[in-house]
């Protein structure tokens, strides 16, 4: 028996660190996604473009030449040139400056609506597709009635009674903005909540709240995080919307919007100053949806990339 012992005890050591060599490959989820994002070729590039734009208007202090609200009275509607190579506005600011400084209204406001549409939608959803019935009933017939009501007039007309700050245009921008996410979010609760997992998680006497924060939620995150993506790009677009005709901010909160504003009127003799301001909300707009693209793609184990 004792021989028999020595054989016995050196084929589970080997068995052992084969098991060992096997968990050290395997993956957790994120690590699966974020490699499966790296290979989006598309997607990379839009990040880093992402990350270098929100960088710029966070050192824009930093970064920018003039300061924001110094003129160059010697150089006022001057065209691109080495000294201001975006030019300059009426009264001689430097438009990359001021380009700088009003990334950081504009991508806050889109970054802020989407969390907070996602927020609420996410809460929204949640309630809607575990419960069901008459809770369900009633909370999509008023997703319906938002979805249906005219959304821009909404938001101009309540950013002229409220008037529009950063945070006011967050909050009308993020309550027309809720209704998709929530959609997501619930259709996602009802193909989950009679899964395995979840039955044995109230097996085992877990509360509401856990059961559906805890075990449904998570498994739920994926679409929401491509959506929410998405709605940066939106909100970006709206609050520039509404800047361009005449709802938005106002100074000294400047963004991309107002100064699309600001330089339509000189459009026909001075173009830089709504081409350049243009072109920041393009490139955003279309990196955020780029990006958005590669996460759907990254966080689907069916597809192939």
């Amino acid at each position: 028996m004792a021989a028999a012992a020595g054989p016995q005890s050196e084929i589970t050591a080997e068995e052992l660190a084969a098991l060992q060599v096997e968990a050290s490959r395997v993956r957790t989820y994120g690590q699966m996604v974020l490699q499966r994002f790296l290979r989006h070729r598309m997607a990379l590039v839009a990040a880093l473009v992402l990350i270098l734009i929100a960088l710029s208007a966070a050192f824009a202090p930093q970064l920018a030449p003039y300061k924001p609200a110094v003129p160059d009275l010697n150089a006022m509607l001057a065209p691109p040139s080495a000294q201001h190579i975006m030019g300059t506005d009426p009264i001689g600011l430097d438009l990359f400056t001021q380009v700088l400084y009003g990334g950081r209204i504009s991508l806050s406001i889109g970054l802020f609506a989407a969390i907070l549409s996602v927020v609420v939608g996410g809460l929204v959803g949640s309630v809607s597709g575990y419960f069901g019935g008459w809770i369900d009933i009633i909370l999509m017939r008023i997703t319906d009635v938002a979805l249906s009501v005219p959304y821009l007039f909404l938001v101009l007309l309540l950013a002229l009674i409220i008037g529009a700050t950063p945070v006011s245009v967050v909050l009308i921008i993020s309550s027309f903005s809720w209704m998709y996410p929530a959609r997501i979010v619930r259709s996602q609760f009802l193909s989950l909540k009679h899964r395995d997992f979840v039955e044995a998680a109230r097996a085992m006497g877990m509360g509401t709240g856990r059961i559906m924060f805890r075990q449904i939620f998570p498994n739920a995150l994926a679409p929401l995080i491509v959506n929410c993506t998405l709605l940066v790009g939106q909100a970006i677009v709206i609050e520039s919307v509404m800047d361009f005709l005449g709802a938005g901010l106002t100074p000294p909160n400047m963004s991309w919007g107002w100064l699309l504003n600001q330089g339509q009127t000189y459009i026909a003799n001075a173009p830089w100053l709504t081409i350049f301001p243009g072109i920041a909300i393009f490139i955003v707009v279309l990196c955020v949806n780029v990006v958005g693209d590669g996460l759907r793609d990254a966080l689907d184990p069916t597809s192939r990339l």
